[in-house]
């Protein structure tokens, strides 16, 4: 260790205190990214802290890379270069909490589990169901953009997140939004936070609108011999009275990672048999409310389902609901568990395109006898599992012509498709953050507004930001 070294040390332990800096290579390990190792790591206990942290590495020119539980840092490229990992599970508590507006501030690493207790406790929560649930933090689930079923009913994050406190890269403790709806004016600057995996800030707080537990729900699951009919479903009950908190078309391949031993791992409550087969596409959808509301959504998807052709129709009683949304949730850790190389696409396209980029990814997937599986939303975003049997270049070369030819085709019909999962070794040879994209001279200036030394996660997002 050189004297300067010794220094930065020194300082970096005075801020978050000597039991919350390390360098042991051991203890590093932890953070590795892309098997990139940082050279410390420190745990921050306010957002003071964090800031004092950040405006030190601005100073030193040290690559700084924030993470919460750590579930999503195989997302991206790799880092460029990685000197110290800022952990931030010490920023785990609630802030505010006002049942009565609806209303919610935490700092960035609260887990989403134990804030699902406190918010169930007075009836409400947060439409947050993302994969990794059990582990996942608030700070890693807006950072990585990861989404949610309830999607399709309550939208993503930027929808319900009134305002958010962060670190710029040169260290500045900024704020944007407000902590209840009607003081949330001017520039929603914090939504730019969203998915951007730290790039252009470390978030420390978020103010959220919480909304209230439903009173009841129903699934329902619709299988079809074709994808057509499935996705015809889709199209009907979108333009029909019903409004579904979830809508999914799942392809044959589901059912093979649904009733896996690696889904039972994951999300461990039971899951009904013949739900879904490996020789039909499914529709499933969830409805919430009373009774008398949810028997009328479940006779009206009936009528639906049997006009699209349905081969079978089950609704599923109340204590198989959570088996089936947990593992529509798990569906990305339940892929990686599945196969030793598996990747992961993430497609938007607008809804009426699903059945062309669907059939294009079956297509490009069966014709290099490609495994895969996928999960379409409602809105137009679809997660595909390519799901090799090995790590080998042959099955390297398999998945990256047919994550070319469904990038291609994504990008005929107007849409976009990213890699966000795939083994760290096959990154050069994949499209991580898909097609080359016409706005990444505007996305280059604002990452030089926001870290203009490039110390946050340098490399990592889209052109290598």
């Amino acid at each position: 260790m050189t004297a300067g070294t010794k220094l930065a040390a020194a300082r970096l332990a005075e801020i978050v205190g000597d039991s919350n800096f390390f360098a042991d290579p051991a203890r590093l390990a932890e953070y590795e990214i892309d098997g990139i190792r940082p050279s410390a790591a420190v745990r921050p206990g306010s957002s003071e802290e964090v800031a004092d942290v950040v405006k030190f590495a601005a100073a030193e020119k040290l690559a700084v890379i924030a993470s919460g539980a750590r579930t999503k840092l195989g997302i991206g490229l790799p880092p460029r270069s990685y000197d110290l990992a800022l952990d931030l599970t010490r920023l785990d508590r609630v802030i505010s909490y006002d049942p009565g507006d609806l209303t919610l501030s935490v700092e960035a690493g609260i887990s989403l589990r134990k804030l699902a207790g406190v918010l169930g406790e007075r009836g409400q929560f947060l439409p947050l169901a993302v994969p990794f649930f059990g582990r996942a933090t608030i700070g890693g689930t807006v950072a990585s953009g990861v989404n949610s079923p309830l999607r399709q009913f309550y939208g993503t994050a930027r929808d319900y997140i009134l305002g958010m406190q962060f670190v710029t890269g040169e260290g500045t403790l900024a704020k944007s939004g407000g902590r209840v709806v009607k003081n949330v004016t001017g520039y929603d600057i914090h939504k730019l936070m969203i998915g951007a995996l730290g790039t252009l800030g470390v978030v420390t707080k978020v103010n959220f609108r919480t909304f209230p537990l439903p009173v009841g729900s129903r699934a329902f699951v619709a299988n079809f011999e074709t994808a057509e009919r499935a996705l015809e479903m889709r199209a009907r009950v979108a333009q029909s009275p019903l409004t579904p908190i979830t809508m999914e078309v799942l392809s044959p391949g589901v059912a093979g990672l649904f009733y896996s031993d690696a889904a039972a791992g994951i999300e461990a409550k039971p899951f009904a048999t013949k739900i879904i087969t490996n020789k039909t596409w499914a529709f499933s959808a969830g409805f919430a409310g009373t009774e008398k509301v949810l028997d009328r959504c479940e006779a009206e998807a009936r009528a639906i389902a049997g006009q699209c052709g349905a081969v079978g129709v089950t609704a599923l009683a109340a204590d198989h609901i959570p088996g089936a949304f947990g593992r529509k949730r798990e569906f990305i850790p339940i892929a990686l568990d599945s196969s030793p190389a598996a990747t992961i696409l993430k497609i938007s396209v607008l809804p009426s395109k699903l059945k062309d980029v669907l059939a294009e990814t079956g297509a490009a997937a069966e014709s290099d006898s490609l495994r895969w599986a996928a999960m379409a939303r409602g809105i137009g975003v679809a997660y595909v599992a390519l799901l090799p049997e090995s790590k080998t270049d042959s099955s390297r070369a398999q998945v990256a012509r047919a994550a070319d030819r469904i990038q291609a085709a994504c990008a005929r019909l107007e849409g976009h498709a990213t890699i966000p999962w795939c083994p760290t070794e096959w990154k050069p040879s994949l499209k991580i953050w898909g097609l080359e994209r016409a706005d990444l001279p505007q996305m280059r200036k604002v990452k030089a507004v926001f870290d203009p030394n490039g110390v946050l996660s340098p490399g990592r997002f889209v052109g290598g930001l």
